[in-house]
């Protein structure tokens, strides 16, 4: 498995983020946000799963209908290995937090860090299935995430991704959603609403961003000038960029504010210029309980 490590040149105890890209990208995507979350003291390390298209696996190869699974197993073998990367990283060795790691997902990369949250695949009998969560990850970020499956699905999407029936009732680690209210999947057979499943049916989901406008690249999130990116918006990256930054902070330091105050700073923003709303299960300052984790294990 190939892997890219992004870290801060100074500072220690710093947190880590786990980046799982959407279908067919890479270790090699997302640079807007990694470069940002970098600059604010996060070490990112980003793994390529086997769907990529850098990898040229053939689409009738006998492992694709499990590379959902192996995705989850790819994430976990990253925190199994954390030791080597920091002795192979120059000048990271002794400088991670192990007790603050949050996952990030894109698209099918959203539901990889869904799984590891706690959601878990509804089977064509209608059983749950296995429980893939892993308690070293304390907090979740799930951006344009496919959602409710089954009669949902459009008949493409049946035949070969039948895995996206998720079940939300299991997922209890702390996480926030971002959506775009013009995120018209051809994988689904409803609306936008679509991406909202997550924050409206899993417990742990504390808050939901709405980007007017936005579409499933989020204004351009996967890359600097990419030509896949039909709602180019800098105001979109930096949104995710600040809200994203400010979620994960306030989640892994006791009395940090940045949440709290990136909402009101991105709301008053919305209000003058109409292109996005926030919503949230609580008040931070109020109820901290709900999206607080702490260094013993607890992430509620």
């Amino acid at each position: 498995m190939h892997i890219r490590v992004s870290a801060p040149a100074n500072g220690n105890d710093l947190p880590v983020i786990l980046m799982a890209h959407g279908f067919a990208k890479s270790m090699r995507d997302y640079a807007p946000l990694v470069d940002y979350w970098t600059a604010h003291g996060f070490v990112v390390v980003q793994p390529t799963f086997l769907d990529s298209a850098t990898l040229g696996l053939a689409p009738d190869d006998p492992g694709t209908p499990d590379i959902w699974k192996h995705r989850v197993a790819d994430m976990q073998l990253v925190l199994d290995h954390l030791d080597q990367i920091e002795d192979t990283v120059p000048q990271l060795k002794g400088r991670i937090d192990r007790t603050r790691i949050a996952a990030v997902g894109h698209s099918c990369g959203g539901q990889t860090v869904g799984m590891l949250l706690g959601a878990r695949v509804i089977g064509t009998d209608g059983t749950i299935g296995e429980d893939m969560s892993d308690p070293r990850i304390k907090v979740g970020i799930l951006l344009s995430t496919t959602d409710l499956g089954s009669e949902f699905l459009t008949p493409f999407a049946s035949e070969h991704f039948a895995f996206m029936t998720p079940s939300f009732a299991e997922m209890i680690t702390p996480a926030l959603v971002f959506a775009g209210d013009k995120d018209d999947s051809p994988l689904s057979t409803r609306r936008p609403d679509w991406f909202t499943d997550v924050y409206k049916l899993s417990p742990g989901a504390t808050a939901l961003v709405t980007l007017f406008g936005g579409e499933h690249l989020v204004g351009g999130i996967t890359g600097y000038g990419v030509r896949d990116t039909t709602d180019e918006s800098p105001a979109r990256v930096a949104a995710v960029q600040e809200l994203s930054t400010a979620y994960l902070r306030s989640a892994f330091y006791n009395d940090d504010a940045s949440w709290a105050d990136a909402m009101q700073a991105f709301l008053a923003a919305a209000r003058r210029v109409e292109w996005g709303q926030t919503q949230a299960r609580c008040q931070v300052t109020s109820r901290p309980d709900l999206m607080r984790v702490t260094d013993g294990g607890n992430n509620r």
